[in-house]
């Protein structure tokens, strides 16, 4: 953690500056004629942390990825990665960055090692032949070098997907359900790797998922959306108990089915519950 030093009236002062966030996002929004996709959200993920963005079908959680990806532009508001403005240094913010998704497969007439090579020219990545072999040790893809990955089961195809998404070390990694269709074996293995991810370095995850019980596993916070606005932030293990919810699963389902929630905040959930010392997020 960073410090300043200050000499006042004779006595050395210092001040402990918090570490960088990995991303930070403020009052962000997309709109499409009249419609709000999203509603001036803001969050952030810190070093080391794994952010779960959840919310059902709809909810503006693929949108938002794809505007901290630079896929799409924001009507408004701001994105920064360690600190850099992706809309005025946008290839240095994105250098930083890496995503891997189910509906985003790598082409599937390419080997791995093919697949691996052309992203770690296309991002740049020094050293690119010992990266590759590096990856393929890691997640245990040495027999599967020279097999096209059209060929592969859903899980190899997720865990070269996650080698591309390593390839040139990012800070933030972003992961539209990653261990959808997996079998739990699987699933566990790629939820381990992540986890490793976050923890071993200075990167931080923005992680989406519809599996509760993965979210709790591996989130140390989680954000909740609904029509395109944070509703509710907090521990995954404890966020269910303060709105009188006995999982996080049927708080999920409770954001899914009230109506209410995206212009009541969390009226609705607090009046089926109960709870009255929750507090909505900001």
């Amino acid at each position: 953690m960073a410090a300043d030093l200050e000499l006042a009236g004779g006595s050395l002062k210092i001040y402990v500056r918090p570490p960088m966030q990995v991303l930070s996002v403020q009052s962000l929004a997309k709109r499409y004629g009249s419609t709000e996709a999203v509603r001036d959200i803001s969050f952030h993920v810190g070093p080391n942390e794994i952010v779960g963005l959840l919310g059902p079908n709809g909810a503006g959680k693929t949108t938002t990825i794809n505007m901290i990806l630079g896929v799409l532009e924001p009507t408004s508001g701001a994105i920064h990665i360690e600190g850099l403005d992706l809309a005025a240094r946008r290839t240095q913010a994105l250098s930083r960055t890496n995503f891997a998704a189910v509906y985003a497969p790598l082409p599937g007439n390419l080997t791995v090692y093919h697949n691996l090579r052309i992203f770690g020219l296309i991002y740049g990545v020094e050293g690119l032949r010992d990266r590759i072999e590096e990856l393929l040790i890691h997640f245990d893809l040495v027999g599967f070098r020279n097999a096209k990955c059209g060929v592969l089961s859903s899980g190899e195809q997720t865990r070269v997907a996650l080698a591309k998404a390593m390839l040139n070390k990012p800070r933030l990694l972003l992961l539209d359900e990653p261990t959808a269709s997996l079998d739990p074996a699987m699933a566990s293995d790629i939820r381990r790797h992540i986890r490793a991810f976050a923890d071993e370095g200075k990167g931080g995850v923005l992680w989406t998922s519809h599996n509760m019980y993965e979210v709790e596993e591996v989130c140390d916070r989680v954000l909740f959306l609904s029509r395109g606005r944070i509703l509710l932030e907090g521990d995954p293990k404890a966020l269910a108990g303060k709105y009188g919810k006995r999982s996080l699963e049927e708080l999920f389902i409770a954001v899914a089915r009230d109506t209410g929630l995206s212009e009541n905040g969390a009226d609705g959930i607090l009046g089926a519950g109960g709870a009255e010392d929750a507090e909505p997020a900001a």
